[in-house]
């Protein structure tokens, strides 16, 4: 049973880690520091936005309307690290 502790935790972890990326690739097209027309760029940040707008679509379902800004990343992040700090406060039933 601590296998799929570990293996949930591993994919909070790369959850997390992909949405981290998508923040920062996000920041840095707004700031022109990253260009689209770049194949390379193009294709992570296609792929990125492939892997989680599915879930940022459903939080911003219920998210009241702010304009530019996107709180669904940040729903998203604290949701994912909530589950892991349930998972990990609950580890002893797994043993």
């Amino acid at each position: 049973m601590t296998s799929i502790l570990q293996i949930l935790l591993l994919i909070l972890d790369v959850v997390w880690f992909v949405m981290i990326v998508h923040i920062v690739m996000s920041w840095l097209i707004n700031f022109q520091v990253l260009n689209l027309r770049q194949p390379l760029v193009y294709q992570i940040w296609d792929g990125v936005n492939r892997l989680l707008e599915p879930l940022y679509s459903r939080i911003r379902s219920f998210l009241p309307a702010t304009g530019s800004l996107d709180l669904a990343p940040l729903i998203a992040l604290i949701g994912v690290y909530a589950a892991r700090i349930i998972l990990v406060n609950n580890a002893q039933y797994f043993y």
